[in-house]
């Protein structure tokens, strides 16, 4: 079987429709339909209900879905082991969110370099939706991620639970108006939260994604925000910055994900390295 066409499958499951699986395979809606239309030939018989509101599991897809994925992640790592660099036991792929690269992910580099140095590691950046798609599709062997939806064949570990609190630029003299307040995008959940505690707060003026962006932007214009506690410790300690009293603080956990089929050994020493991490970042 072509495992473009599993892949595929896959992604059609995961958006509920072929328009959405499309988009994130950057292919046309025929071209996913050609796909599918090979697949159920080969199989004999539909793996998609087709409606107005997308496409639902046939009983045959539900039975196919956990094969395509078994396929997927095979063929991912047989092609990493064929590429495994001289002098190395076996290459890993893992992927984070943008804003737990630095520091945490920095330092879990340093220290796979210097525990692990025959495993080669490959690294990407990407949405929490993405990652945990290529954990459970194989393409990525271990993704850390902020929120971990549950999703068949995918193990979610807690790593580490941090707190988003409320940090104002100094000098507390000089008075903040409702504007200088700087909207961070934490999630939805922080999101629904933060309006439940603040019902009252009007609209930010300025919406950031990125919270080390944002610090930068307060600290040149002054203002306030919500930050992980751990990356702005070093502000509070130096008094740039200072934590609003009285303000709600909002949990925000990381967490490992990786697949059931991946290797226990590999996986145990990777996991060591993050929370030893962990203990440095947060």
């Amino acid at each position: 079987m072509d495992i473009a066409v599993a892949r595929t499958f896959l992604e059609v499951v995961k958006t509920g429709s072929f328009v959405g699986a499309a988009a994130n395979l950057n292919l046309t809606q025929t071209a996913v339909s050609a796909r599918i239309r090979v697949l159920e030939e080969q199989l004999d018989g539909p793996v998609f209900i087709r409606n107005k509101a997308g496409a639902k599991l046939t009983p045959a897809g539900e039975q196919f879905q956990r094969f395509a994925t078994t396929l997927v992640q095979v063929w991912a790592r047989a092609q990493r082991a064929v590429a495994l660099p001289p002098g190395r036991e076996t290459v890993i792929s893992v992927g984070a969110e943008l804003s737990l690269w630095n520091p945490l992910l920095r330092h879990w580099l340093l220290w796979m370099r210097r525990e692990c140095p025959e495993i080669a590691i490959r690294t990407q950046i990407d949405t929490s939706e993405r990652l945990m798609g290529q954990v459970q599709d194989g393409s990525l062997d271990l993704a850390v991620i902020y929120a971990a939806p549950s999703r068949p064949g995918v193990i979610a570990e807690l790593l580490f639970e941090e707190k988003l609190v409320l940090a104002r630029t100094t000098p507390t003299t000089t008075e903040l108006k409702p504007q200088d307040h700087v909207e961070i995008d934490w999630g939805d959940e922080f999101a629904a939260n933060y309006h439940a505690a603040f019902p009252d707060q009007p609209n930010s003026v300025l919406s950031i994604s990125y919270g080390p962006l944002a610090l930068e932007y307060i600290l040149a214009t002054g203002g306030s925000g919500y930050f992980r506690k751990g990356f702005i410790r070093s502000y509070l300690e130096e008094g740039r910055l200072t934590l609003v009293p009285g303000s709600p603080e909002f949990s925000y956990s990381a967490y490992v994900v990786h697949s059931t089929k991946a290797d226990p050994g590999v996986m145990d020493r990777i996991r060591a390295g993050l929370h030893d991490a962990a203990k440095i970042a947060v």
